[in-house]
């Protein structure tokens, strides 16, 4: 069964519609700030790295989140191993983290999958933790 909660990390109070902002999403989600400003921040970035944007709407790349998510404390880790299959939104770490999926960003807080769709199919390459 799935653990997944509707969340869109605040957007709705800012934009209308439908975009390819699941990193700032996530960040807002994971790190509990305003979405806003988890847009503005990753626009900044997005507009100075490999991107070339200023803006947030539509994706980032994952070097580019890094470096704002690192600014805050946080670290990447490589997602683990098992025998047979791949991890999944499950298999993470108890408190809050952000996992990368194919062309996606999500937030898991204590096991349960926010987002603002479900995308808990989804392999996971890696996630960012805050640092102890």
């Amino acid at each position: 069964m799935t653990n997944y909660k509707y969340n869109d990390g605040g957007r709705s109070k800012y934009f209308k519609g439908k975009a390819g902002d699941c990193a700032a999403r996530a960040m807002a989600i994971a790190l509990d700030i305003d979405y806003k400003q988890a847009y503005d921040e990753l626009a900044k970035a997005n507009a100075k790295g490999r991107g070339g944007n200023k803006s947030a709407r539509n994706g980032i790349f994952k070097e580019d989140f890094d470096a704002v998510l690192k600014s805050h404390g946080w670290l990447w880790v490589s997602a683990p191993k098992f025998d047979g299959r791949k991890a999944r939104y499950n298999d993470m770490p108890e408190g809050r983290v952000i996992v990368r999926m194919a062309r996606h960003f999500a937030a898991v807080i204590n096991g349960e999958l926010n987002d603002s769709w479900d995308s808990s199919h989804k392999m996971v390459y890696g996630y960012w933790i805050k640092a102890a």
